[in-house]
């Protein structure tokens, strides 16, 4: 038996995976979505990057969990990948869907070298916190009025210096054995830092036709890659 531990990316939490745990339990799975430190039910805390680190960590320890599939989505690729590394032989595999992975000394917005005055503006303009996406920013994406309604509506304001504070990393990411999902309408082709970790033998490349979002626009289809991947580690 896997324990999935899903942590969605800025601005979501634990909610965001209510239609993929079904297939996962249904397979005989535990699924432990994980909603992080000043977001959703956990809104309005401060909270760095480090923070998010230690509530993953925390997680699967106070639990004790073991054979862990530890799966971050967009931004949550950063904490997930640190966190990765910290649990140990608790990991049975890295999932990254369409995600940003942790570079050590870098933070979420190193890679951004285009917008990245426009983020932390934003930040230092709201208190602290990234403002929360619009619908304008789920065009494109696969997702009807239904499920964009659905995220803006349970989206909150981000914790800004979780974006801004840099990753501590203690090895190599490509040490982990490792599943990275990429959403086509995202973008073509992965980033050159993802890039690069997938010319090892330890990561594997999944694509989907579907956009940056896909617990909502395809959760049934994200449930079977994330049952793949688990396979893999038999």
């Amino acid at each position: 038996m896997t324990n999935f531990v899903l942590v969605a990316g800025a601005w979501l939490g634990s909610w965001a995976w209510s239609e993929v745990l079904p297939g996962l339990r249904a397979a005989g799975h535990t699924a432990h979505p994980l909603t992080l430190s000043g977001l959703a039910d956990r809104r309005g805390a401060q909270a760095g990057q480090q923070t998010h680190v230690d509530d993953i960590v925390s997680h699967v320890e106070r639990l004790d969990l073991r054979d862990v599939v530890l799966v971050g989505h967009s931004y949550a690729g950063i904490p997930a990948g640190q966190a990765a590394e910290r649990i140990g032989d608790r990991l049975a595999r890295a999932v990254f869907v369409d995600s940003s992975v942790p570079a050590d000394g870098e933070s979420f917005v190193s890679g951004w070298p285009e917008g990245r005055a426009q983020v932390e503006a934003a930040i230092a303009a709201n208190d602290g916190f990234w403002p929360v996406l619009t619908a304008d920013d789920c065009a494109g994406q696969e997702l009807g009025g239904e499920e964009t309604a659905r995220i803006v509506a349970g989206a909150t304001p981000h914790p800004g210096a979780t974006l801004t504070e840099p990753a501590v990393l203690r090895g190599s990411l490509g040490e982990l054995s490792a599943t990275y999902v990429k959403c086509l309408l995202d973008g073509p082709e992965p980033g050159p830092d993802v890039a690069a970790l997938l010319k090892g033998e330890r990561w594997e490349l999944v694509t989907t036709e579907t956009g940056h979002r896909p617990m909502f626009s395809r959760p049934d289809e994200l449930a079977r890659v994330l049952l793949d991947a688990a396979g893999t580690v038999r």
